[in-house]
């Protein structure tokens, strides 16, 4: 018996069984393939359902989900089969619509001189653009089979040879090539955005500007999101002409992107803030109106802690915001907590909150560590119930120091034996610089920082140079 004509009605996906196939065969003449329900579903090993259009209107129809395959006449008119209005005209830049004017947004044109034999293939390709298509040509035109794959169907098949292991075969290769070239397509474009937003990502992380401070920096930063650039967490460090070296680093609570973009917001703030000659209290106070006005909810706060180092490196001014407080390692002293008694609130938390500053004495040869709780919340012990805390950070930095570890050398041990004792990846953002000074190495270079950091030094890298995040 010839293909039938089923009932036009939509079957929906949850009636088609795993391993179902559903054949959409668009021709005007519904004895031309003559493949039976049951040839087809034994050549194909599972059961298939056939569905016959003579003409687009009609398979626009009977397009549905749960359809598989498409399998289409190319001698088949874009006009013809006298189903009423909406019927396309034989123009080959129609859209189907009925208008007469061709929809470039969901019809791909067919670049080849035969473009008018493949209007209607062109016109299946935009109205199905997530189906297989095969194309059903007659034995002799090999030129217009390719020409149609190279437009866009999946495959093409002779009539003369259909048979229904050829047509079993021909739709089993064509729904997984579709699928295939979906999942290419997907991942192709993941990728992309992924290459975007890291270049968007790496461009808003901080380039220190201290030149002709004889300072040394270094910095880690690795966000709790998988695969992100940037978290919640943010720090800067600039130098003002007066000789002043401004250090911050905050953290927005929260691991989401608006957490992210609001910390670079902060950022940015807090620079422009320090260059226009605020700091202290009323850079917090306005550094906090910021925050109100770009925050997505008034639940969300932000932590701060900014150092300001006088000209000479010998004394800072500290001001905390809710953040723990920063640590100091002297020339041949234990590292030590500065004091945090006198800090201030988190940022967005009580409307009229002040900031004071505490003057702190660096003395001559110096590193200052600064780090966002991410570091200090991780898990210790057996279990992995207790955190490691300030005095366990202390503790495991000293370690350090006391075998001769500065600068990058020193944040990448700790870094990475914080990951060791928490059994695996941290879950919360981690910022860390470290900031140093040291006199006689300063005056061995003839007044700046060397370009190389030994790590017997307590410098941490080139300056002005942004180290990639961890």
């Amino acid at each position: 018996m010839p293909v039938p004509v089923p009932q036009q009605r939509s079957v929906p996906a949850a009636e088609t069984s795993h391993g179902d196939l559903t054949l959409l065969v668009i021709e005007d003449d519904p004895a031309g393939t003559t493949i039976t329900v049951p040839e087809l579903s034994a050549a194909a090993g599972t059961r298939v359902r056939i569905r016959t259009a003579r003409n687009l209107t009609e398979a626009a129809r009977l397009l549905t989900d749960d359809v598989d395959c498409i399998l289409l006449d190319l001698a088949l008119p874009l006009t013809g089969g006298g189903t009423g209005p909406g019927t396309p005209t034989a123009d080959a830049g129609t859209s189907g619509n009925g208008t007469g004017t061709a929809d470039s947004g969901s019809l791909p044109e067919p670049v080849s001189e035969r473009a008018g034999e493949l209007a209607a293939l062109t016109h299946v390709l935009g109205i199905a653009p997530q189906h297989a298509v095969l194309a059903l040509t007659a034995q002799d035109d090999t030129e217009l089979a390719a020409e149609a794959v190279r437009v866009g169907a999946q495959d093409y098949l002779f009539r003369g040879e259909l048979d229904a292991r050829v047509l079993s075969r021909a739709i089993r290769y064509a729904v997984e090539r579709k699928r295939a070239d979906t999942a290419q397509h997907q991942l192709t474009e993941s990728r992309l955005r992924a290459q975007e937003n890291a270049r968007l990502e790496r461009g808003l992380l901080p380039t220190p500007l201290l030149d002709g401070s004889g300072l040394s920096f270094a910095a880690r930063y690795r966000p709790g999101r998988s695969r992100a650039l940037l978290g919640g967490d943010f720090y800067d460090v600039v130098r003002t002409p007066d000789g002043t070296v401004h250090a911050m680093i905050g953290d927005v609570c929260g691991h989401g992107p608006d957490e992210a973009a609001l910390g670079v917001e902060l950022r940015i703030a807090w620079r422009a803030l320090t260059l226009a000659g605020l700091c202290g209290d009323e850079l917090l106070s306005t550094l906090q109106q910021v925050l109100e006005h770009e925050r997505q909810s008034e639940e969300i706060f932000a932590t701060l802690c900014t150092v300001d180092i006088a000209p000479d490196g010998r004394r800072a001014g500290l001001c905390l915001a809710g953040h723990p407080a920063p640590l100091l390692a002297r020339h041949g002293l234990p590292a030590r907590l500065l004091p945090y008694q006198d800090g201030g609130p988190a940022l967005g938390l009580l409307p009229r909150a002040r900031w004071p500053r505490r003057q702190v004495e660096l003395g001559g040869a110096w590193s200052l560590m600064m780090y966002t709780d991410g570091l200090i919340e991780g898990r210790v012990g057996t279990g992995g119930s207790e955190r490691l805390g300030q005095d366990g950070m202390v503790a495991m930095v000293n370690s350090r120091l006391e075998q001769g570890l500065a600068g990058e050398e020193l944040l990448e041990a700790a870094v990475a034996e914080v990951r060791e004792l928490n059994g695996g990846e941290l879950t919360d953002d981690v910022a860390v610089l470290l900031l140093g000074r040291d006199p006689e190495r300063t005056r061995r270079w003839g007044g700046s920082a060397p370009r190389s950091h030994p790590a017997s030094s307590v410098a941490g890298r080139p300056l002005g140079v942004q180290r990639p995040p961890l």
